[in-house]
């Protein structure tokens, strides 16, 4: 048996827990039918892409090459900032059923690359444009086309021309069930320079909000690591954990609460919410983050300015060691090497005989 199968039977006979954590995370969840709480049925309308920034989901979070434990109580996915773009870069954005000229679409270039059955090794890819990514465009676009004409599409728009883009391939690595290793790669695809804010974001799903369970989970800096950033994370259903994030990135803190004042005209409960982040970020606003570094969503900021051709690397990890000594160290890459190697190993197991190499 490869290393994989071995880590599926261990979970089929729940012995061992590799699929607590896996992909479960939505790229975009805003407009489904789960939300919709309008008097018409009108589930796109009702929660637009628009909202999706500034208004807690109930049933299903979403966000960029994003993983979650099993029953979505803890979130953790990238946002990115070019330093163009009007809102930051948080999941992915479509036309909705009402909009497009096909239905439903999403006008973005990702890609799944490789993945385990148990998600010990997951990569993703995610193509993000350096200009100021064009959201109404899109929609304006697909408007004027009828349904025999081919969608207007991302790359019809030309942001992607002379490559002006980021590569931004993000990696997870589970050294244990519970012990999830993450490296972010972004790559300037471009000829000249460009600018990129990279924010890892962890935060809980709001199950308080609705009456049922008022009890509130936490988010919080800890400095104690010198090499390291720390974010620990304490939910009542879950063992403590912490978010180690590489190097000193700027720790980001505010509520998952609905920004109440900006989607309905009134008073928010709570003085930090969902979008306080974004606005801190693309706005500059102050005092749209927490300065006391608590709260119930957080981000990493990462400031890179990224030479022609260029790459930046970020390490973090998701763990329930509070304090592992060289976190992102050798045994870090040691671990990726490893979950890749299986990974080609148990395709290569499993794959028909058949196939040439570029099919399989």
């Amino acid at each position: 048996m490869t290393r994989e199968e071995i880590r599926l039977q261990e979970s089929e006979e729940r012995r061992v827990h590799w699929k607590r954590w896996g992909p479960y995370l939505s790229e975009r969840a805003w407009g489904t039918v789960r939300e919709d709480y309008s008097r018409t049925g009108d589930a796109w309308g009702y929660f637009p892409h628009d909202h999706a920034r500034s208004r807690a989901y109930r049933w299903s979070e979403d966000g960029l090459a994003g993983i979650c434990d099993r029953q979505q109580r803890i979130c953790f996915a990238i946002a990115l900032w070019n330093g163009r773009d009007p809102i930051l870069k948080e999941r992915l954005f479509g036309l909705g059923g009402n909009e497009g000229r096909h239905g439903e679409d999403v006008k973005e270039y990702y890609f799944y690359l490789d993945s385990t059955p148990t998600h010990s090794y997951m990569k993703y890819l995610y193509k993000y444009p350096q200009e100021e990514f064009p959201y109404l465009r899109l929609l304006e676009g697909d408007r004027q086309r009828s349904r025999m004409e081919p969608e207007y599409e991302l790359l019809d728009t030309g942001v992607f021309e002379q490559s002006r883009y980021f590569d931004v391939l993000v990696e997870y690595a589970k050294a244990e069930p519970e012990d999830i290793l993450i490296r972010v790669t972004v790559t300037n695809r471009a000829v000249e320079g460009a600018t990129l804010d990279l924010l890892p974001t962890i935060w809980f799903r709001n199950t308080w909000a609705w009456g049922i369970d008022v009890r509130r989970p936490r988010l919080w800096a800890d400095h104690n690591l010198h090499s390291a950033e720390r974010i620990c994370i304490r939910h009542f259903d879950m063992p403590e954990r912490w978010l180690l994030c590489e190097d000193t990135p700027e720790l980001l803190f505010t509520e998952n609460e609905s920004n109440l004042q900006r989607l309905y005209g009134i008073t928010n409960h709570t003085r930090y919410v969902k979008d306080g982040i974004n606005d801190y970020v693309v706005g500059g606003a102050k005092g749209t983050v927490n300065p006391e570094l608590w709260g119930s969503k957080a981000s990493a900021r990462y400031r890179f300015s990224i030479g022609g051709g260029d790459s930046v690397t970020v390490k973090l990890r998701l763990t329930p060691e509070g304090t592992v000594e060289s976190p992102f160290g050798a045994a870090f890459e040691k671990v990726f090497g490893m979950r890749a190697q299986e990974a080609d190993e148990f395709y290569q197991e499993v794959a028909p005989r058949g196939l040439s190499e570029d099919a399989r």
